[in-house]
């Protein structure tokens, strides 16, 4: 059974025998930066970076699912880009606004 199910991964038309396999897999590395960047202080975040994570993963999460063979693995890597990335810029918005709007009520 368990041969079997292995067979199935190993010859799936985006299985690990084709880069639509290891394409989206070393794509998790830049998911997983993002995340180790959740230590870093927003005002080092680049608005640039994060929109083009964010939109890189909205866009090709969709591609993920037209596409033929229909690849899983892009489809995840891309939702978390785009969930870390939504969730950098709203940390780089926060910093950036909410301290001029406390700076402005102080003077």
């Amino acid at each position: 059974m368990a041969t079997s199910k292995l067979k199935a991964i190993w010859n799936h038309p985006a299985g690990p025998k084709t880069i639509h396999f290891w394409a989206p897999t070393f794509k998790w590395a830049i998911s997983i930066a993002n995340v180790a960047d959740f230590s870093k202080p927003p005002e080092k975040l680049s608005y640039p970076q994060q929109i083009a994570v964010t939109a890189t993963g909205l866009i090709w999460s969709r591609y993920s699912l037209v596409i033929i063979p229909k690849n899983w693995n892009l489809f995840c890597v891309n939702i978390a880009m785009a969930g870390t990335g939504l969730y950098q810029l709203t940390r780089k918005l926060k910093h950036d606004y909410a301290n001029t709007e406390a700076a402005a009520v102080k003077e």
